[in-house]
């Protein structure tokens, strides 16, 4: 199944540098996991924003909801998530 996900990060101004630093660190071993399991294949920043459009490519709507809700920097995050299907007129084979 794939999903669109947008999620914008609102870390609080008073979160002491060195605990965000941190989250950000584990967020980004997290994620860099996940893309290199094929699981989350796309990731593309967002120009002048603190957010991301990002591809997932999991088995169902839970498998989905763990990984988000595993992101350390969930709680700072907004997320709204689109589910995909393959359009009747597309040309690529690979596309779920």
């Amino acid at each position: 199944m794939l999903f669109h996900v947008r999620m914008d990060v609102n870390i609080p101004d008073d979160m002491p540098v060195e605990v965000a630093d941190e989250i950000k660190a584990r967020e980004k071993a997290y994620s860099q996991a996940l893309q290199k399991s094929g699981k989350w294949p796309h990731i593309w920043r967002l120009v002048g924003e603190y957010a991301n459009y990002s591809i997932f490519d999991v088995e169902s709507n839970a498998e989905l909801h763990g990984i988000l809700t595993g992101l350390p920097l969930f709680s700072y995050m907004k997320i709204e998530v689109t589910p995909l299907c393959r359009h009747p007129s597309s040309i690529r084979d690979d596309e779920s």
